[in-house]
């Protein structure tokens, strides 16, 4: 029998999201990685509380660590607790950090964290391998958007009208 999953599955949920990423950065390709925590910040994750805004990610020697990504102190914890922007080790198959250290050797690309969530009880980041927009190119992007809805919604007057 299928095992149902309710709304508010603590094994399945979205912890933070970084919106403007997807303003300020033209995404190229989009990674899932695994991360190593320490106990009291997997307690802080399932508090539903962490911020990526400023968070980006690096490599060092062979491994890729993610920082900057905000996660604060767990309440309840005592001398073992954590330290809020400290360096995480993500956690990657061999040919996917290959992958992306030779876009990175491309001028201009970043790496940078998209989501973080929970999938079957463990805490992932979804990465993204990004190049930085210009201001005009944001615009740009902003102008079709306004653009896309704008039609869609003159043809939805449209459709409303002839039926």
């Amino acid at each position: 029998m299928a095992k149902k999953t309710s709304a508010k599955d603590p094994a399945n949920h979205v912890v933070a999201t970084n919106r403007k990423a997807k303003h300020d950065f033209a995404l190229l390709e989009q990674f899932e990685a695994g991360m190593v925590l320490t106990g009291t910040e997997v307690k802080s994750l399932r508090e539903g509380k962490a911020s990526l805004v400023d968070g980006f990610a690096q490599f060092y020697g062979d491994e890729l660590f993610i920082e900057q990504i905000y996660i604060p102190e767990y309440l309840n914890g005592s001398w073992t607790n954590h330290a809020a922007r400290r360096r995480r080790k993500l956690l990657l198959h061999r040919q996917e950090l290959t992958k992306i250290q030779r876009k990175l050797q491309e001028a201009g690309n970043t790496i940078v964290p998209l989501q973080l969530y929970f999938k079957d009880g463990r805490a992932k980041v979804e990465i993204a391998v990004a190049r930085g927009k210009r201001e005009f190119d944001k615009r740009q992007t902003l102008r079709e958007k306004q653009d896309n809805r704008e039609a869609l919604r003159a043809m939805r007057e449209r459709n409303r009208y002839t039926a």
